[in-house]
């Protein structure tokens, strides 16, 4: 029996599955034998390296469980749509893969505008959505019950960075961040935290996910006219690489600080120039081995991805999966959505000495955000 065309991706923990069960079962997603688990992912082809990262460390641990035996007899399944970073086609993904191709529940996305699309859906279609990899505030506000998340968000990041701006004594910054209603709840989260810290934030650089050249050459021009000292974005590392590039041409010596999304790879694109930038990060350093969850995710990753090297970007892919992993064991031999839910009321996860935390009101995750600033040959340090 052949797959049913995706139009794009199907990962089923590194492999590609008939998709056929019986028709009876307690469950959508659930069968006697597998867990259908559905996720829309930003990978745009296989052109969004970050993404295609991120979908590596969860196949690199999925495939690791499938392994031994997966979840309570069962294998873990992913069945993956690439929204190409468009929200309007992660909540259409998000609806096909729970109406039309009936999994158990949505995982997984990253970047805020697609995120808080499958997030759009998910709520609507009374199904839980676990891990969601983007930092935007709609996914933890308001109090989402259905919502998972798993990384912390960024106005944490934002915080982090804003504290360690301020020890070097910057006192204007400018913020990136996409023209729409996430971008703009950012923006909102960043004059608070500013006016909080005594720093003034002296300009507001929003961009449409289509900016062209000229577009990148207003916003520098904001940058300099403004007087900033430094420039903190919220993703759209595409869009950043190229702000970057331009204003460094222009002879702007502004600092450019980012947070985790797409780090390792913004780096690697930018070269040389990324050489002392300073990255907010929610997870640990994916090449060091002083904590037991990066030595599993070298382990795991090593075996489903021979010579590949490590990123942040993996390895939160890798750490996400692992919480899915633990969820659902939570949701017994017989799970339902409910039960799912059930699972995670008013609880921690323990994974390799990393702590989520879900609460009635508030779905924490990890609340971890440290600084790695990038060395001169491209490597971070913490």
């Amino acid at each position: 029996m052949s797959l049913p065309r995706l139009g794009h991706l199907c990962a089923i923990a590194g492999l590609c599955l008939p998709w056929a069960w019986p028709a009876a079962h307690a469950e959508d997603g659930v069968t006697p034998r597998q867990l259908v688990i559905g996720q829309s992912i930003t990978l745009q082809g296989g052109r969004n390296d970050y993404g295609v990262a991120v979908l590596d460390g969860i196949q690199a641990h999925l495939a690791q469980v499938n392994r031994q035996g997966g979840v309570a007899g069962r294998q873990v399944v992913v069945k993956v749509l690439d929204d190409d970073n468009q929200p309007a086609k992660a909540e259409a993904n998000a609806r096909q893969l729970v109406g039309q191709d009936k999994v158990f529940l949505l995982f997984g996305s990253i970047e805020g505008g697609p995120s808080t699309a499958v997030m759009k859906a998910a709520t609507a279609l009374g199904v839980p959505f676990f891990g969601p990899m983007a930092g935007s505030p709609t996914l933890r506000s308001p109090h989402q019950q259905w919502v998972f998340p798993v990384r912390a968000e960024h106005k944490e990041e934002f915080r982090v960075l804003l504290q360690h701006a301020r020890t070097v004594y910057v006192q204007r910054v400018a913020f990136l961040r996409s023209d729409s209603e996430t971008g703009r709840q950012h923006l909102d989260n960043m004059r608070k935290l500013c006016a909080s810290l005594g720093l003034e934030l002296v300009a507001d650089l929003a961009f449409k996910s289509d900016v062209g050249d000229a577009g990148i050459d207003q916003l520098v021009n904001q940058i300099a006219t403004s007087g900033a000292q430094v420039v903190i974005n919220h993703g759209g590392i595409g869009v950043y690489e190229r702000l970057i590039r331009r204003a460094r041409t222009m002879g702007l010596t502004t600092q450019f600080y980012g947070v985790n999304s797409g780090s390792a790879q913004l780096a690697a694109h930018l070269g040389p120039l990324s050489h002392g930038m300073t990255f907010s990060q929610v997870m640990p350093s994916p090449w060091e081995r002083k904590s037991a969850i990066t030595r599993a995710y070298q382990a795991a990753f090593s075996v489903h991805k021979p010579g590949q090297p490590f990123s942040y970007g993996s390895l939160e892919g890798y750490v996400t999966a692992r919480a899915l992993v633990e969820a659902l064991r939570r949701a017994g031999p017989s799970p339902t959505r409910a039960s799912f839910a059930a699972g995670l009321h008013n609880t921690d996860l323990q994974i390799d000495g990393l702590r989520l935390s879900y609460r009635d009101g508030h779905h924490a995750g990890l609340s971890l955000v440290h600084l790695a600033v990038v060395r001169r040959d491209g490597q971070f340090i913490h």
